[in-house]
């Protein structure tokens, strides 16, 4: 190539068409028509050989579309890498909270058993700072206890305080005129039964609130034998129906005191039968006793649960059966019917939530 002179050389790609060429000596990209209205990126540059006075002059032209092509490419590659990266960083943020909140889990678990009487104490193998929440709970929980063992030792403590002086009036009683005998007898009665009423009620008031689940055919054992030797007595057969496994959140003394005065009311109103059937219903305990008594008319069911009411004034006994045991029912979120039973005497149905099944044998 001499001074002045212009030698160029094209692809075969462009046809007969030329590349447009400028004159700058700077490197420049624009885009431009190709053969059949192809779009082209074109790139040109002027360069300097060496042993050539003057400049060569590049240009470069290539499709459009494929670079097109190769940035969508890119695009997508990118958007995908992103959203992987994304789709990793949530997985590692869920499982980084589900194993942050597991200890929070474990604690709401330990108190739905103390709720449930499943466990006594929240386990304390936690983080730092929840173990010391829970010791200070299990503190709360232990003063609790203390605080109703305290009372129920003092409604024992007051009832044979109480019991004493009510004997020896009830004694002195006897020496009285009859119309005075009787008067002063009657008050007695009252005073006993108001006595026995709120003590029973002090003391279920305090158990039920941090009772644990126990085996009801264990617990029920000795009061069904001694009530079942007492019927034998008065000729009256006893028949009882407890499933082996079923459990319920309920303090001892409270089942036997509910389940000891049911059964008492209805062997002293049978006449030869009494039955006794206790299973599960869904989550609850079922409690079912009939007698083939002389039953009660509706009027006499409701006025029976009332404190210190007795049917009959000349049978012993302070009227407090029922409603002591409507009461304990009621501390525990249970309900009590009474109806007319298929025996023709009286039905006691007992509702208390909290059951289940406990398979194995009982401790």
């Amino acid at each position: 190539m001499s001074d002045g002179e212009r030698l160029s050389r094209a692809s075969r790609s462009l046809w007969d068409q030329r590349l447009p060429i400028t004159a700058s000596p700077d490197t420049v990209w624009r885009t431009i028509e190709g053969p059949r209205g192809q779009r082209l990126r074109l790139v040109e540059r002027s360069l300097r050989l060496s042993g050539h006075p003057h400049p060569v002059h590049v240009s470069l032209a290539v499709s459009r579309q494929e670079l097109d092509a190769e940035v969508a490419r890119f695009e997508w590659l990118l958007w995908l890498s992103l959203l992987g990266l994304g789709v990793l960083l949530l997985t590692g943020l869920a499982l980084q909270i589900r194993w942050g909140l597991a200890p929070l889990r474990s604690l709401h678990a330990d108190l739905a058993a103390v709720k449930g009487g499943q466990r006594e104490r929240l386990d304390t193998r936690l983080p730092t700072e929840l173990a010391e929440l829970a010791a200070t709970m299990n503190e709360v929980l232990d003063h609790d206890r203390r605080l109703i063992e305290r009372g129920r030792a003092t409604a024992g403590n007051l009832a044979h305080a109480l019991k004493t002086p009510v004997s020896v009036l009830m004694t002195q009683a006897e020496r009285l005129p009859e119309t005075e005998r009787a008067k002063m007898r009657q008050e007695l009665g009252r005073v006993d039964a108001a006595v026995r009423h709120h003590l029973a009620r002090a003391s279920a008031v305090g158990s039920a609130a941090l009772a644990a689940r126990v085996r009801l055919a264990k617990v029920l054992t000795p009061v069904l034998d001694g009530l079942s030797r007492l019927a034998a007595r008065r000729g009256i057969r006893l028949e009882t129906r407890v499933a082996d496994d079923l459990a319920l959140r309920i303090d001892p003394n409270d089942l036997q005191e509910l389940t000891g005065n049911l059964l008492e009311n209805a062997i002293d109103w049978a006449r030869t039968r009494v039955e006794l059937d206790l299973w599960l219903e869904g989550d609850s305990a079922r409690l079912r006793l009939e007698d083939d008594g002389p039953g009660m008319s509706a009027q006499e069911r409701e006025a029976v649960l009332k404190r210190g009411v007795r049917l009959d004034e000349r049978r012993p006994g302070s009227g407090l059966g029922l409603s002591i045991v409507e009461e304990l029912v009621s501390l525990y979120g249970g309900t009590m019917t009474l109806e007319r039973a298929a025996l023709g005497g009286l039905r006691v149905s007992v509702t208390l939530p909290g059951g289940c099944l406990e398979k194995g044998p009982a401790e």
